[in-house]
């Protein structure tokens, strides 16, 4: 099963991801976790996507289908996976379909996470991560054990610059631009999947279920 997850910043999709990877035994691709691990790894492409992230920006088609297609090489993601923050951007998606078209493959679904814009900037101004691992938190709704402490391996969270209400709000207006042109590329296709991503995790992840069984 080949799954693309679409949604806001703050929908849940890194969440929703980890419980579709555990039942149905894929893989998650998660464009966050590439980054992270080429910038650990000091790689051409992940000195390059800093600049962009340093300045709240989103990262250039090339430089995220290039970590893209590295991934793809991998013989681990044969059985399938979900696309966690890929693509970002119709170039990202028309790039996507050249990977898949010279692998002999097709996507089985598009989910789309919709939540209103007041519940994003809510979530992810309350957003904290970990400043080794990169897990992330939430105040609201998923805060860690020890005030400020990662509940993994001790280190202390931080508040990124890109979760304050100001770049919060300028990051949903990208979005709305770049990103949600995304389901009328895939909609005459027949992939797209509406979810109601508002409530709790597992009336979320519930819906997700009803269109993936």
């Amino acid at each position: 099963m080949r799954i693309i997850l679409l949604g806001p910043p703050g929908a849940g999709k890194g969440t929703q991801a980890k419980m579709i990877v555990k039942d149905f035994q894929i893989k998650q691709l998660s464009t966050g976790d590439l980054l992270r691990e080429n910038r650990k790894q000091g790689t051409d492409l992940g000195k390059e996507a800093q600049k962009f992230m340093d300045a709240g920006d989103l990262v250039p088609d090339s430089v995220i289908l290039g970590m893209v297609a590295e991934e793809f090489k991998k013989p681990e993601l044969e059985p399938g996976y979900i696309l966690d923050g890929f693509p970002r951007t119709c170039p990202q998606a028309d790039g996507l379909d050249q990977l898949l078209k010279d692998q002999n493959l097709n996507l089985d679904h598009v989910l789309v996470l919709e939540v209103p814009d007041s519940e994003l900037v809510r979530r992810l101004t309350a957003r904290r991560s970990c400043s080794e691992c990169g897990h992330i938190y939430n105040l609201v709704f998923n805060p860690p054990q020890k005030d400020g402490i990662c509940d993994h391996d001790g280190s202390p969270l931080i508040h990124r610059s890109d979760d304050t209400e100001a770049t919060v709000v300028n990051r949903l207006a990208v979005y709305k631009k770049q990103t949600e042109p995304l389901i009328d590329h895939y909609d005459p296709q027949g992939l797209v999947r509406h979810i109601d991503g508002t409530g709790n995790v597992q009336d979320i992840y519930n819906r997700i279920l009803a269109v993936l069984k």
